[in-house]
């Protein structure tokens, strides 16, 4: 008569919380690190900030450059400052040099 003796192996009941490992650490990871995780929350709120910063300095220059185009209508061009601006433009003026128009006859 033969008889025939197993082992108990402990491989099978370590399947399922292995595969269950896996899967928790796979979607932990990406809940994590994914691109619509908690990590890309914080880098989402510092690139607000910064294209907020970059938005308010180019909001300025607007301003800025509204305000010389506004001098350039007609009636509020003054000489002395187109003459200026345009020694300034040639080369011919010095940063300590004053200008003086004298009225035309």
């Amino acid at each position: 008569m033969w008889t025939r003796q197993h082992k108990q192996r402990n491989t099978g009941r370590l399947i399922i919380p292995s595969l269950c490992v896996a899967f928790l650490a796979y979607f932990g990871f990406h809940a994590y690190h994914g691109e619509f995780g908690i990590n890309s929350k914080y880098q989402l709120e510092a690139q607000t900030i910064e294209l907020q910063a970059k938005y308010d300095a180019i909001k300025a220059r607007r301003v800025d450059l509204e305000r010389r185009v506004q001098l350039m209508h007609e009636g509020t061009l003054e000489k002395d400052m187109l003459d200026e601006q345009a020694r300034r433009a040639l080369n011919l003026s010095q940063p300590d040099e004053i200008t003086v128009m004298l009225p035309a006859n």
